[in-house]
């Protein structure tokens, strides 16, 4: 993806397609009166026609422009001048760049970024504008013999600047946009990934690629008896039923002050969960090979934080097994021992996402100075439930940090929500026959499963993103969102501030 700023008059620059704004009560943008004056009243004569809308999201393709230089104009709504803000303006490029992806436009200059936001000034406007154009580029394509999705091709935005300081911002804005879209890439690459090609094998040699590719890179990649080792029988009884041996992906970057402990995102990586002896549903478990989210979230931030060589120490960790049923898998009442030395019931063997965690969380403070441990797991159903597929699930033990990340979000368009974790929900997982029990009930499943992680992480600051809701979109539009690497990566650079 390429991108410029211009500062020109939007009727005397050219470009493939022009994209301006109008707001509600026949509210010209500044870039659409430039062009509305050099046409002889264009846009405001098909506004008065209805061919073109105010209302949010709403978009008309000009196919012809006489008096300005832009060959086509696309005019998107923009709503209510007085309520136009971050949100909106991430809805009203993408509703843009969805509409003219179709229409063999290889660059357009976009002059949304020029207008003010209530909450959203230049440099989140441009970060969003390039994390759209990521998002509508985006195809894949890797396992399609015929049928391949062409790529848009749109592959240059221009972003218009009110003056040259504005440009400066965009620029800045721009660029670390660009950087969040591809991890975003990379993070709905590795879950659209099928389960047969992405195992834990796999996703090791992801990141061992990585390293290749940057020097501040470090891998170290456990195996199953250095698992053992190190006491992880926790991790390891997730995947006794599979064929495909566990893995724990240890991550470091290096770029900031030695000085300074690292961030830590660690990352549920089940590359296929069938249940294992719990056995899921046969109806739409081709889905849970996006359960490995969480993993291929924490290596798209990764990704996104080398490509852009943030100034930062980040460490991520990858617990990443498969979960299957066979007559070495775990059973419902087995006892296993986690790396902290608690023990644990596990009453259900389809919620191993926590059993994975638990041990890499205690490896993680046992292997590093944390400044803060956050782990990022498609853990619950019950979030789903919850939270729908709009905001993902947060709790931990740290009021400071879950305010970072919650801010992160809504500055990033990428939401959470706060879930409360206090000790009641510790108590429903009280086990008659180990320290703890892997469920706690039906009730509060989205908390019980963060309160038993908080179990092992009672030494850190530490956050917990269920984002079980988010990860992915099924149906018809089937496919890995890229979420929550928006998220992470705003609160990363909100820490070097």
């Amino acid at each position: 993806m390429e991108f410029f700023t211009t500062t020109a008059d939007a009727a005397k620059r050219t470009t493939d397609c022009a994209i301006v704004g109008v707001y509600e009560r026949k509210q010209l943008t500044e870039a659409a009166a430039q062009i509305d004056a050099a046409t002889g009243g264009l846009i405001a004569g098909l506004m008065d026609q209805g061919d073109i809308s105010s209302k949010l999201g709403a978009v008309s393709l000009v196919p012809r422009v006489d008096g300005a230089r832009c060959k086509r104009l696309l005019v998107v709504g923009l709503g209510k001048k007085s309520t136009f803000g971050r949100r909106e303006f991430a809805r009203a490029q993408s509703a843009a760049l969805t509409h003219i992806r179709s229409q063999h436009v290889v660059d357009a200059v976009s002059y949304l970024t020029r207008e003010d936001t209530r909450d959203c000034d230049a440099y989140y406007r441009a970060r969003l504008a390039l994390q759209a154009l990521g998002e509508h580029r985006y195809r894949f394509n890797d396992t399609k013999s015929k049928d391949r999705r062409p790529v848009p091709k749109l592959r240059k935005l221009g972003l218009g600047a009110n003056d040259s300081a504005m440009a400066k911002t965009l620029t800045r804005g721009a660029e670390h946009g660009t950087g969040i879209a591809a991890g975003m890439a990379v993070t709905r690459d590795l879950a659209n990934m099928p389960p047969n090609i992405c195992t834990p094998s796999y996703l090791a040699d992801t990141a061992m690629e990585m390293a290749r590719k940057h020097k501040a890179v470090n891998v170290q990649v456990l195996d199953e008896p250095d698992m053992a080792e190190r006491g992880m029988h926790s991790l390891l009884s997730v995947g006794n039923g599979s064929e495909q041996p566990s893995r724990l992906i240890h991550i470091d970057y290096r770029a900031g002050k030695k000085s300074d402990a690292p961030v830590v995102l660690v990352g549920k990586g089940i590359t296929f969960d069938s249940g294992g002896i719990s056995l899921k549903p046969g109806p739409m478990m081709d889905e849970m090979k996006f359960d490995m989210g969480g993993a291929a979230a924490v290596l798209g931030v990764m990704a996104a934080v080398a490509a852009l060589k943030l100034p930062i120490n980040l460490s991520v960790i990858v617990p990443s097994a498969e979960n299957m049923p066979s007559g070495r898998a775990t059973r419902p009442g087995d006892v296993v021992t986690s790396m902290s030395g608690r023990t644990i019931e596990i009453l259900n063997t389809d919620a191993e996402g926590r059993l994975i965690l638990c041990d890499a969380m205690t490896y993680a403070q046992a292997e590093l100075d944390c400044a803060a441990i956050i782990d990022v797991a498609t853990l619950t159903g019950a979030c789903v439930i919850a939270l729908g597929h709009h905001r993902s699930g947060l709790m931990g033990n740290d009021q400071t940090l879950i305010d970072s990340l919650m801010a992160a979000g809504e500055r990033a368009v990428d939401r959470a929500w706060q879930l409360p974790i206090d000790q009641e929900y510790v108590d429903q997982l009280k086990s008659n026959f180990a320290d703890c029990a892997n469920i706690g009930g039906r009730d509060g499943g989205a908390i019980t499963a963060g309160a038993f992680l908080g179990q092992f992480t009672e030494k850190a600051t530490w956050a917990h993103l269920d984002i079980a809701g988010t990860a992915w979109l099924g149906g018809a539009k089937k496919g890995a969102t890229g979420r929550p690497v928006p998220l992470l990566v705003d609160y990363l650079l909100d820490r070097m501030d």
